[in-house]
């Protein structure tokens, strides 16, 4: 390991965690109907100063067209270096239930050497890898070998295309050479990895009409249509009983040719319950890399707490679906669509709202980039690099790749599998922050010094 940088980035650690407990209190969740949008104002500004403060220049806020700000900043390099960007997120999902977090979700807490709060690794936790590398760089050479162009964005979460739209009108904005996604992470904890794909989302909303109004259970239970029951059926019209996808035109029997997913520790890192059977067939790769795959995110229907003896006139779920690479997005939400406006119980009227999408992204990683990305990794983890899919969305991924054909793009972050992204109790393993961020800055030295050979 190259002991002065590493001695860098560990002497960065209490910084980093102070600044990860600055931004983690920012409760940037970016949806003004559950949280003011004051609190993803202060991110973005923490965000910019803290770039600011490692001698970047042109540092600005963008105004994205869906009504969110995203942070831009850039350094040009020595001359005839390459330009790397440096990409990541502020905006967090929702703390969900916060009386079931063991500790407040907006306030840092430490904990069996953990790191907890909401974000802590989805994706503030990256914002800070990629601070603490800048920082190493800057404290063992002075400089940054590369030019660097960084954007923050602050509305990833909600799959809005604010920062997609903006980049297609401003095309030169984000051209670089080599693109770093921080947004993903290791396979599993101290397992240096790289992610290779993504699936494609779309999410849909669909309401289910069967009364005019609610009705009396007593007096009309039993014959009268039951609009909640109805959104039920459909939505388990979704899917057979082992779990598998029953939609028509959605191909769900395809494989995946990679690192295997060994059913115990998926158990394991999803902490399924004993006696629980797992959704699907195929391998666990295939479920979560190459197949699609549909959630209920949400059902809008009354709460146990408070609800009355009434038959339901309208029931409201909103459902995901994504897609693996090879697969078109449209044609798979047109799939989608037409099962639910086919299939609702007692000629029931359905509407469904199409909500934002994003295609599936599949990386080339035989590139002089990667190249450099596994020898940083294999200095800093002491183990080789290896490639994995992801079964999340990163819907930029795929306007970048059309903006920039030549460039390369590099997934990689502080996810490992434990730090529960988008949970309750989210982590981040400081030991996985401190050796992705001494990759990082290897890797920066190293493209630079492949580039100049």
């Amino acid at each position: 390991m190259p002991q002065p940088l590493a001695d860098a980035v560990h002497a960065l650690m209490g910084r980093a965690r102070a600044d990860l407990a600055d931004l983690v209190a920012f409760r940037s969740v970016a949806d003004p109907r559950q949280y003011p949008v004051e609190e993803c104002e202060k991110a973005a500004r923490w965000v910019a100063d803290a770039f600011a403060a490692e001698g970047l220049t042109g540092v600005r806020l963008l105004d994205t067209p869906d009504g969110t700000q995203s942070v831009y900043a850039e350094l040009p390099g020595p001359p005839g270096a390459p330009t790397v960007l440096l990409y990541s997120h502020y905006d967090v999902q929702p703390p969900l239930d916060e009386a079931a977090w063991q500790s407040p979700a907006f306030e840092l807490t430490e904990r069996d050497g953990r790191w907890y709060g909401r974000g802590a690794a989805d994706c503030k936790g990256n914002i800070l890898m990629h601070l603490t590398a800048l920082r190493a760089l800057r404290a063992v050479d002075g400089c940054y070998p590369v030019g660097l162009k960084i954007v923050v964005e602050g509305s990833e979460e909600q799959g809005t295309g604010g920062l997609e739209r903006y980049a297609e009108a401003h095309p030169e904005l984000l051209a670089a050479d080599v693109i770093v996604i921080g947004d993903t992470g290791n396979f599993a904890a101290g397992l240096p990895t790289v992610t290779a794909s993504l699936r494609g989302m779309t999410v849909v909303e669909v309401t289910v009409a069967t009364l005019a109004g609610n009705l009396h259970s007593g007096a009309f239970g039993g014959a009268a249509p039951d609009a909640l029951q109805a959104l039920v059926r459909l939505l388990a019209s979704l899917h057979d009983e082992q779990g598998a996808l029953t939609v028509t035109g959605l191909q769900a029997d395809q494989s995946w040719q990679g690192v295997a997913y060994p059913q115990e520790q998926f158990r394991a890192d999803a902490k399924v319950l004993d006696g629980v059977h797992l959704s699907g067939t195929g391998s666990i790769a295939d479920r979560l890399w190459a197949r699609p795959a549909v959630t209920v995110l949400g059902i809008d229907a009354p709460p146990v707490i408070g609800a009355t003896s009434s038959v339901q006139a309208r029931a409201k779920a909103l459902v995901s679906l994504r897609v693996p690479p090879g697969m078109e997005i449209t044609a798979a939400q047109d799939a989608l669509v037409a099962h639910l406006e086919a299939g609702a119980p007692f000629g029931a009227r359905v509407e469904v709202a199409r909500l934002g999408s994003g295609e599936a992204f599949r990386a080339d990683t035989s590139g002089p980039a990667y190249e450099a990305m596994g020898a940083a990794m294999l200095e800093a983890f002491g183990v080789p690099m290896v490639a994995s899919g992801e079964g999340g969305s990163i819907p930029l991924c795929s306007t970048l790749r059309t903006l920039y054909p030549e460039a390369e793009i590099i997934l990689i972050g502080v996810e490992e599998p434990t730090t529960q992204i988008h949970a309750v109790n989210e982590s981040v393993d400081p030991r996985e922050l401190e050796l992705m961020a001494l990759s990082e800055a290897l890797f920066l030295r190293n493209y630079a010094a492949a580039r100049r050979a």
